[in-house]
C-alpha cells in the first residue's frame, strides 16, 4: 500500500565560494602557501605579483558592438563583459599600514640527509657475522621494533609471521638467539620486549658497581615494589640503609624507558611551525601583525582579459568562439572569487587574533598565564560578528609568535569556574597554581588529591577532591604514591 507524505523542510546551503573561504581561513601558513601555488598552477587567469601595466576603467566603453549578433542573446544575458575589464582586481591586501611583519620572508632551514632509526640498527648488524638465514631473521626483528625502541610481539608470532609474510622458516629458539643480538645494538635497552628488560638491559651495560649491581637485584627481584615505590618494604628487604637504596634508585633514573626516543632526531619528520601572527609590546602597547606570507599579491590575468576584450570587438563570431569565451569567463570568475576569498580569509584571521588579544590582554602584556582569563569561542566571535565555527577554524590551527613563544592559539580558551568572592577565574589559571603546589611539594611525602583540595581552598578555589584529579591528569601528573622519593 502506497502512501503519500508532504514534508516541510528547511536547509541552509553554503555556496561553493563559502566553502571554499572555510577551507582556507582554517589552513595554517604553510598549507596556504601549498594551496596557493596549486591555485596559480590550475587557473592561468589567476597571477601573482604586480601588474606591469593597468587598464583605465574608461578605456572600454559599456556598449555591446555585438547586441545584434545572431545566436549570441543568450551569451550575452549570462556574461557582462565590462565586469571582467576592470582595473579594480587588483586588491589592496594591506588591512593597516603596519598589520604585516617586515621580516616575514622565507626562512628555510636545510635538512641534513640522515638515516632513520630502523636502517641504523640494520647497519649495525654489518659487525655482526651472521649467516643469510641469521640475517633475514635479524632484519625482520628490526622491522618489527616500534618508535619507542621495543620489540612488542612474542616470540611465537614473529616466527609464524615470518613463515606465512617471508617464507622464512624458523623456530622459537633461533629466533630468541637473534633477539639476543638485537639487545647488544645501540642504543642500548633496543629490541627489549617490556619495561622491565629495557631497563635491565641498561643496567647491564653499565660499568658494574655497588649501586649497579643492586638497582639491577630490584629489577629483577623486586620490581613490582618498585615500580609502586614500596620503599619501606625494600628497605628492610635487602637490610641497607636509606641512602644506598636512593643511589640505586638514582642509577634507574638515569635511564631511558624509551630508546627509540633518543636516537637523532634530524632522523625523523619534523613538522616546522610557522606562526600565523606576531604579537610585539611596542611602548607598553600590544601591536599585532599577520604573516606577510598570508598577503599574497594576486590579479586577475590581464592576457585573459586581452582575450575577453578581442571576442567583444569581433564582428565574426563562431561557436568555437563562444565556447572559448565561456572558458575564459569561467576562469576569470574563478580567479575573482579566490582572490576576494583570500582577502576575506585575511580579514578574518585579523579581527579574530585581534580580538582574543584584547581579551588576553593582561596575558599578552607580561606573560604570566594565570592572568590568562577565562575565554570561550562565543566570546570572541560576539564580540565581532562572526560564526563560533569561523573562530575555531582560527584558532585550532594557527599560531601566533609572543615575547614568550610560539604559542597554539586554542591554549588560550578555557572555561571559567568561580573562586570563592564569586569572581569567574580561568580553569588555565587553576591548573598553574596545581602544577606549581605539587613542584613545591616535600616529595619524600607528597600530596594526595584531597589535601591538594585544601590547599587550594585556603588560596580562594574551592574545588572538589575528583576535580583536582582530572585536572592532575590533564597536566600528565601521576598520583601521590608515584610522585614519591627518597
Amino acid at each position: 500500500m502506497l502512501k503519500q507524505f508532504l514534508n516541510l523542510k528547511l536547509s541552509q546551503k553554503l555556496s561553493p565560494q563559502q566553502i571554499q573561504l572555510m577551507k582556507l581561513i582554517q589552513l595554517p601558513t604553510q598549507a596556504f602557501e601549498q594551496r596557493l601555488k596549486e591555485e596559480l598552477f590550475e587557473n592561468p587567469a589567476l597571477e601573482s605579483g604586480k601588474e606591469e601595466e593597468s587598464y583605465e576603467k574608461d578605456e572600454f566603453d559599456n556598449n555591446d558592438d555585438y547586441d545584434d549578433y545572431e545566436g549570441t542573446e543568450n551569451i550575452e544575458t549570462e556574461i557582462n563583459i565590462d565586469e571582467y575589464l576592470s582595473n579594480d582586481e587588483t586588491p589592496d591586501y594591506k588591512l593597516q599600514a603596519n598589520n604585516y611583519s617586515d621580516d616575514d620572508d622565507d626562512r628555510e632551514s636545510p635538512l641534513a640527509e640522515s638515516i632513520s632509526f630502523h636502517q641504523d640498527l640494520i647497519n649495525q648488524l654489518n659487525t655482526f657475522i651472521l649467516t643469510d638465514e641469521q640475517r633475514s631473521i635479524a632484519e625482520f626483528l628490526v622491522g618489527s621494533i616500534d618508535d619507542d625502541g621495543y620489540l612488542r610481539r612474542n616470540v611465537q608470532d614473529i616466527v609464524d609471521d615470518m613463515a606465512f609474510t617471508q617464507a622464512i622458516y624458523t623456530d622459537e629458539k633461533t629466533v630468541e638467539k637473534i633477539v639476543h643480538i638485537i639487545h647488544e645494538l645501540e642504543p642500548s635497552g633496543v629490541g627489549a620486549r617490556d619495561l622491565q628488560e629495557c631497563l635491565l638491559l641498561q643496567l647491564k651495560h653499565k660499568t658494574p658497581t655497588e649501586y649497579v649491581e643492586l638497582a639491577i637485584d630490584l629489577l629483577e627481584n623486586q620490581f613490582d615494589a618498585f615500580t609502586k615505590k614500596h620503599y619501606d618494604k625494600l628497605l628492610q628487604k635487602y637490610e641497607i640503609t636509606q641512602e644506598k637504596l636512593k643511589k640505586a634508585i638514582e642509577e634507574i633514573e638515569k635511564l631511558n624507558p624509551k630508546p627509540g626516543g633518543s636516537f637523532d632526531s634530524s632522523s625523523r619528520v619534523v613538522e616546522q611551525i610557522v606562526p600565523d601572527f606576531a604579537i610585539r609590546i611596542v611602548d607598553g602597547e600590544l601591536e599585532l601583525t599577520l604573516n606577510g606570507r598570508n598577503a599574497p599579491t594576486l590579479h586577475v590575468s590581464k592576457d585573459y582579459q586581452e582575450m575577453l576584450q578581442t571576442y567583444k570587438d569581433s564582428r565574426d563570431k563562431s561557436h568555437s568562439q563562444k565556447d572559448a569565451v565561456q572558458f575564459i569567463k569561467q576562469k576569470l570568475d574563478s580567479a575573482k572569487w579566490f582572490i576576494d576569498a583570500i582577502r576575506q580569509r585575511q580579514e578574518t584571521l585579523f579581527v579574530t587574533m585581534n580580538a582574543i588579544m584584547h581579551l588576553q590582554q593582561d596575558y599578552f602584556l607580561d606573560g604570566e598565564e594565570t592572568k590568562l582569563k577565562p575565554m570561550i569561542l562565543k566570546d570572541v566571535a560576539d564580540m565581532i560578528g562572526l560564526d563560533v565555527s569561523t573562530v575555531s577554524r582560527v584558532a585550532n590551527s594557527k599560531y601566533v609568535d609572543t615575547p614568550y613563544g610560539t604559542k597554539l592559539i586554542k591554549e588560550f580558551f578555557s572555561e571559567s569556574m568561580k573562586n570563592d568572592q564569586g569572581e569567574d577565574v580561568s580553569t588555565l589559571e587553576i591548573k598553574k597554581i596545581l602544577k606549581n603546589i605539587i613542584e613545591e611539594e616535600d616529595k619524600s611525602k607528597p600530596l594526595p588529591d584531597d589535601q591538594l583540595a585544601e590547599i587550594l581552598g585556603e588560596k580562594g578555589y574551592p574545588i572538589a577532591r575528583r576535580t583536582i584529579a582530572k585536572y592532575r591528569d590533564l597536566l600528565d601528573i601521576p598520583v601521590a604514591r608515584m610522585r614519591k622519593k627518597i
